[in-house]
């Protein structure tokens, strides 16, 4: 089992990125995808979950309106398409995999995924 993020990079304040987290050797089909982020000498914080069973979505307030979680079941993969970017958007992104429904609670994840920098700086 494993998640694999990636898209991260370097962007301007107002930019955009779109997140990648693609799983092997299981199907997402039956699991619930959130992205968590973790800046330097802050706590990981939830940003977005996507539900496996009724495609429901759930976005932490900071980001709403902003980022959009999707997936494609028949690519195995979620995507978090972040748009308006903010400085105080830098962080580590981590998808994270867990059975059915979303939950913005870390500890209710059973797979992570390594993590892909984003940087939004002038």
């Amino acid at each position: 089992v494993q998640l694999q993020a990636s898209g991260g990079g370097l962007v301007q304040p107002g930019g955009s990125l779109r997140l990648s987290c693609a799983a092997s050797g299981f199907t997402l089909d039956y699991y619930a995808i959130g992205w968590f982020r973790q800046a330097p000498g802050k706590e990981r914080e939830w940003v977005s979950c996507i539900n496996s069973n009724d495609g429901r979505t759930y976005y932490a307030d900071s980001v709403k309106g902003r980022f959009t979680i999707s997936r494609d079941n028949a690519k195995n993969t979620v995507y978090l398409q972040m748009n308006s970017l903010k400085p105080e958007d830098t962080a580590v992104y981590h998808c994270a995999t867990r059975l059915n429904s979303c939950t913005p609670s870390a500890a209710g994840y059973d797979y992570w995924g390594q993590g892909t920098q984003v940087t939004v700086s002038s």
